[in-house]
């Protein structure tokens, strides 16, 4: 049967429009980390690096090479963990310039750091980017998160974050960073910005 993380993971990927708790285990993921705004062309260009390891994943057996425990899948959305630069932190409003992200696609379970690395060095002689070079496949896990499916624009994302600080104060819970994590599963190319699905997470523990 055919792995759907819309099915197979809707706790991760479709929660409720409302903040809840969960307990997200470590996945495998290709990244690449940057910095700056997200409109621009550099970001484009990384977000198509990781779509293109993504299925070179996916189009292995069609390529002759069948990993190890492979299965059918449909590839995973773009995440992204976002956090702001010292200088951006100190400004009264967001600037996006001082953005700092780690971008990511998650990778299937039979993904071992050896096929990943295989599958990076063949892309960067097939399909040569400057950015394949600062690609990394890593193990995240993010451990006890508050997290709700943010509907509408990214900009409108702070009215979501006010009420997940609020449940966050209601359940005796604690943000552990400034760091939080964004999960899109819209294609902003296609999708108007009122229609948007972003699940929003960031980190927590329990207050002593």
């Amino acid at each position: 049967m055919k792995y759907e993380w819309k099915k197979q993971d809707k706790a991760f990927y479709l929660p409720p429009a409302g903040p809840a708790l969960i307990q997200v285990p470590a996945y495998n993921y290709f990244t690449l980390h940057g910095e700056g705004n997200p409109n621009g062309a550099e970001f484009a260009e990384a977000v198509g690096v990781l779509y293109s390891l993504s299925y070179a994943v996916k189009m292995l057996p069609k390529k002759g090479m069948e990993p190890e425990g492979y299965y059918e899948y449909t590839v995973f959305p773009l995440e992204g963990v976002w956090d702001l630069s010292e200088a951006g932190r100190q400004k009264a409003e967001l600037d996006k310039d001082e953005l700092v992200y780690t971008i990511m696609i998650r990778q299937p379970d039979f993904t071992t750091p050896e096929l990943a690395a295989e599958v990076l060095e063949k892309a960067k002689h097939s399909k040569p980017h400057p950015l394949l070079h600062k690609a990394a496949f890593e193990s995240i896990e993010d451990g006890l998160c508050v997290q709700m499916l943010h509907m509408g624009a990214y900009d409108d994302e702070p009215h979501s974050f006010a009420r997940m600080k609020q449940y966050c104060a209601d359940q005796g819970l604690e943000r552990m960073s400034h760091l939080h994590r964004e999960i899109y599963i819209s294609d902003a190319r296609r999708t108007s910005p009122e229609k948007l699905k972003t699940v929003l997470r960031f980190k927590v523990s329990r207050q002593e």
